[in-house]
Parts: C-alpha cells; structure tokens; sequence
C-alpha cells in the first residue's frame, strides 16, 4: 500500500474551482484507489492537503498514473495553485485504526 500525498498552497479565494477541478467525477475513481482525503487547513483556507492510499505499489501507482492521466489533473488544477509544498509517495509501514464506540 502506498500513499500519495502533495501540500498546496491555493491562489486566494481559488479552493471550490480547485476541488471540481481536482476531482471532476467523485464516483468513478481510478482502479487501485482505496481511499482518498483532501484537508482544508483551519488556520489558512488557502493551504490544501490531498492524499490517497493506493493499493499497489509505488511503480504499480506510477503506471497507473499514466494510463489515467495524472499529468492531465495537474495541468487542471494549475491556474489555482500558488506554490507546492511536500509531494511524494509515501510507502506504509505502520497502520493502526481505532475501533468507534
């Protein structure tokens, strides 16, 4: 399993037209993908956390990446982006979840 993760900071006031174009179709995710998160920072609304687990390999996600157009999202998304922080794969070795009560 393999994360992907990137740290954006947004062009003010850009976050709805950034997410539509992050994810134009929310209900057909790419084979692989098991679960994906996008946090919105408290303290600055323009500072956005994407990441996602992959169930596959660090290479299996790199092709995947390829046939399902990664390149193609990032160029999407670039009008509203300012500047990127940390962005990486991520391999996991420890996973822990708490049970709800």
């Amino acid at each position: 399993m393999v994360c992907a993760l990137t740290v954006r900071t947004l062009k003010p006031g850009t976050f709805d037209q950034f997410r539509e174009a992050f994810l134009p179709d929310r209900n057909d995710p790419p084979e692989g993908w098991v679960r994906f998160n996008m946090l919105r920072s408290t303290e600055n609304p323009d500072e956005v956390i994407t990441f996602g687990f992959f169930d596959g390999s660090a290479d299996d996600l790199r092709t995947s990446a390829r046939r399902d157009d990664y390149e193609g999202q990032l160029k999407a998304i670039e009008p509203y982006v300012e500047s990127v922080g940390a962005d990486g794969l991520y391999e996991i070795v420890e996973e822990f979840e708490l049970a709800r009560r």
